[in-house]
């Protein structure tokens, strides 16, 4: 029964392998990208036959009860880690260890590095920015929680190279290396499940700027969104249990925005000024996932991916939104040049804001009124004579 699946670059080869981990703990590595297995069609894409079915190129047991996956790097040194969250509440990080210089062949085998325990469910791993701009690696915890895990191994392995015992008495405390934290002063539900997902793109700007943008939601309704421990950016209730939270720039500015979702379909994308957009799904949805993928024209897009419970799977590409905050429209015009070459035949100023009003006023929702008045009756609020401005007016707009 498998409960983790996953893609990444798990054995540091610059080559991406599928991951499927098992609930009773096996761990199995798919290279869908080995010669074998190519078919390229006419438009150069790599398709697998249909009869062809694949097979592991590597099987490893680790302990069982598997719950969540993560394939990241998580201490900095520039190479991924795997780290599985279990259902006993404990969390353990692997790494790969090579025995062949081989690229093309997988011969090695997973060494674990460390285990933490914590107090409380495991419902999502992800890696944060610190506020060194290091990667800190954070597990969700129920109540609208996280813990950051410290990756400490190479100071424990140093310890023991140099002779140091931390468990023997006398010596000094071990290194504590569960941190946990409670994004507000507000009493929680300790039971209500917590998903989290860090690392959030804020453009440009995000350089060297220090600690990373996460977000939590709850399954009582709660979305946040921290920068840091200890700064609350926003807060919002809903009156869905959201189950599912992703990040996805649909806006195409560099900022990923945060989509939460709910088991009844109804979808937050909520950008980094608490700007809330609703979408709503066909169904009860049992699985919510949001990325980059290529549906069509053979180049990625953002998506939106439901899993029903009807055994269908919903898959709405190309969302985009031309922007997510409010706007009017006379800052939309400002932005056409043909707006005030319009505006200077009419003989309106583009700086008397009040005469642009009223002009678009008019001719949004007086348009036959307008054009069947006579000069004369054409006055602004001021009272002054406007005919110049009434002047086939129609036209122009």
């Amino acid at each position: 029964m498998l409960t983790c699946v996953g893609v990444g670059d798990i054995c540091n080869k610059g080559k991406n392998l599928v991951v499927a981990v098992s609930a009773e703990g096996w761990f199995h590595l798919f290279d869908l990208t080995s010669p074998t297995s190519k078919h390229p069609d006419a438009s150069g894409h790599h398709e697998l036959a249909a009869a062809e079915e694949q097979k592991p190129v590597f099987k490893q047991h680790i302990p069982a009860n598997t719950k969540v996956m993560l394939i990241n790097d998580i201490d900095g040194d520039g190479k991924c880690e795997l780290v599985v969250g279990y259902t006993d509440r404990v969390v353990r990080a692997f790494r790969w260890e090579d025995l062949s210089e081989n690229s093309d062949h997988v011969s090695g085998q997973l060494l674990l590095l460390k285990k933490w325990l914590l107090e409380g469910q495991v419902d999502s791993l992800s890696v944060n920015p610190g506020p060194d701009g290091s990667p800190e690696m954070m597990v969700s915890q129920p109540g609208c929680g996280y813990a950051i895990l410290l990756c400490t191994w190479d100071s424990e392995q140093q310890a023991t190279t140099e002779g140091r015992d931390n468990s023997a008495p006398g010596s000094e405390a071990p290194i504590r290396d569960v941190i946990l934290h409670q994004t507000s002063g507000r009493i929680h539900n300790k039971n209500v499940s917590t998903h989290l997902i860090g690392s959030i793109g804020r453009g440009c700007s995000s350089e060297n700027s220090g600690s990373g943008l996460f977000a939590l939601c709850t399954l009582d309704g709660t979305l946040k969104l921290m920068e840091g421990a200890d700064k609350l950016l926003w807060s919002v209730q809903v009156d869905h249990q959201l189950f599912a939270l992703e990040k996805l720039d649909v806006t195409g500015n560099g900022h990923e925005e945060v989509i939460a979702c709910a088991w009844d379909g109804q979808t937050y994308i909520i950008d980094h000024n608490r700007t809330v957009a609703r979408f709503q799904a066909d169904e009860n949805v049992s699985a919510f996932c949001a990325g980059l993928y290529a549906c069509k024209g053979g180049s990625n897009s953002p998506c939106l991916v439901y899993v029903s419970f009807n055994q269908k799977i919903y898959i709405y590409w190309d969302v985009q939104l031309e922007r997510m905050e409010s706007t009017n429209l006379l800052k939309i015009l400002d932005c056409n040049p043909e707006f005030g070459n319009l505006l200077q035949q009419l003989g309106v100023e583009r700086s008397d804001v009040s005469a642009v009003k009223n002009l678009i006023h008019k001719t949004l929702y007086f348009p036959e009124k307008w054009q069947q008045s006579s000069p004369a009756q054409c006055q602004d609020p001021a009272g002054t004579d406007s005919s110049a401005h009434c002047t086939g007016i129609q036209d122009p707009l």
